[in-house]
C-alpha cells in the first residue's frame, strides 16, 4: 500500500486498476501533439481526416466504455485474489522473480490476443458485427488504440490482463507497472508516428509501422500479434514483411513487400 503525507494513503489494487487508465491518456495525448509534425507521421494529417470511418467524439466514448469494464473486472480480480496477492506483497520477490512475471505475463498476453484477433478476422460474424469497429480507424491514432466494440474490449484485453495477471502470479503492486507498461506500448503501436529514438522501435519487432500494416486493406490478414512480440506471426505464416519509406511530401510509409502486394 502507498502511503502520502496527512495520512492518505491508496491500495495496490486501486493504483493497478487506475494507474493504467491515467497513463493512457497521458500518453497518448503526448502524441496526438507530436502529431502535428508531419515528417514523423506514416499517414497524413489529411488521411487521419478523412480515412477514418468514426469521429474523435465517437472514440473517446469507445474507450471510456472500455476502460470502466476494464476497471469493475480489475477490482473483481484483485478482490478475488487479495490473500494470496498479500502473500506475494510479503514475501518481497527479487528482481530475477519480478523479471520472470514479466515475461510470462508478456508471453500469455501475447498468446492469447494473436489467436483471439485472428480468429476475429476470419470469423465473418464477428469480424462484420465486432471487430470491424477498431478497423474503422483505418488511419491509427493513439487514443484509438484501445477503440473497439465492448465484446470484443472484454474478450482481448481484459480477459487477456486477467489471464496474465493469474499466470505470472505477480503482486497487484507489479501489476501496477507491467500494465502501465503494456497500456504505453499499445498506445504506441497506434500512435501513427515513427519518432527518431524511439526505444519501443529498437526492442521491438511489433511496432507501429508492424501494426499499421495490419490496419491497411493489404494487411488485414497478416500481423495479428500485438502487443510485444512476432513469435506467432512468425510459426503460423501470418508475417508481412515491410518497408519504411520517406513519403514524398514528409513523413513515412509503412509498405509491404512485393510478394504481398498482389494478395
Amino acid at each position: 500500500m502507498f502511503f502520502f503525507h496527512m495520512g492518505f494513503q491508496i491500495s495496490d489494487e486501486l493504483l493497478g486498476t487506475f494507474v493504467p487508465i491515467i497513463v493512457y491518456w497521458v500518453y497518448s495525448g503526448l502524441y496526438v501533439g507530436l502529431g502535428y509534425f508531419e515528417n514523423y507521421r506514416l499517414h497524413t494529417k489529411q488521411d487521419e481526416d478523412e480515412k477514418n470511418l468514426v469521429s474523435k467524439t465517437t472514440v473517446v466514448k469507445g474507450v471510456l466504455l472500455q476502460q470502466s469494464i476494464q476497471a469493475v473486472v480489475a477490482i473483481l480480480l484483485f478482490t478475488v485474489t487479495a490473500n494470496d496477492s498479500q502473500a506475494a506483497i510479503d514475501q518481497q520477490p527479487s528482481l530475477i522473480i519480478l523479471a520472470r512475471e514479466f515475461v510470462t505475463a508478456m508471453l500469455v498476453l501475447d498468446t492469447w490476443q494473436y489467436f483471439m484477433h485472428r480468429y476475429m478476422h476470419h470469423n465473418k460474424f464477428l469480424y462484420k458485427h465486432i471487430h470491424s469497429q477498431h478497423h474503422r480507424l483505418v488511419v491509427p491514432y493513439s487514443f484509438g488504440a484501445l477503440y473497439n466494440h465492448p465484446l470484443e474490449g472484454l474478450l482481448l484485453d481484459t480477459i487477456g490482463g486477467a489471464l496474465s495477471f493469474l499466470f505470472s502470479g505477480m503482486s497487484p503492486r507489479a501489476s501496477i507497472f507491467f500494465f502501465s507498461f503494456a497500456t504505453i506500448k499499445t498506445v504506441d503501436d497506434h500512435c501513427g508516428l515513427w519518432l527518431p529514438g524511439n526505444l519501443f522501435h529498437v526492442f521491438f519487432k511489433n511496432n507501429t509501422a508492424y501494426h499499421d500494416v495490419h490496419h491497411q486493406l493489404y494487411g488485414s490478414k497478416y500481423n495479428f500479434s500485438q502487443p510485444f512480440f512476432v513469435m506467432w506471426d512468425r510459426l503460423l505464416g501470418t508475417y508481412m514483411p515491410y518497408s519504411l519509406e520517406k513519403r514524398e511530401g514528409g513523413g513515412f510509409e509503412a509498405r509491404p513487400a512485393k510478394e504481398y502486394k498482389d494478395d
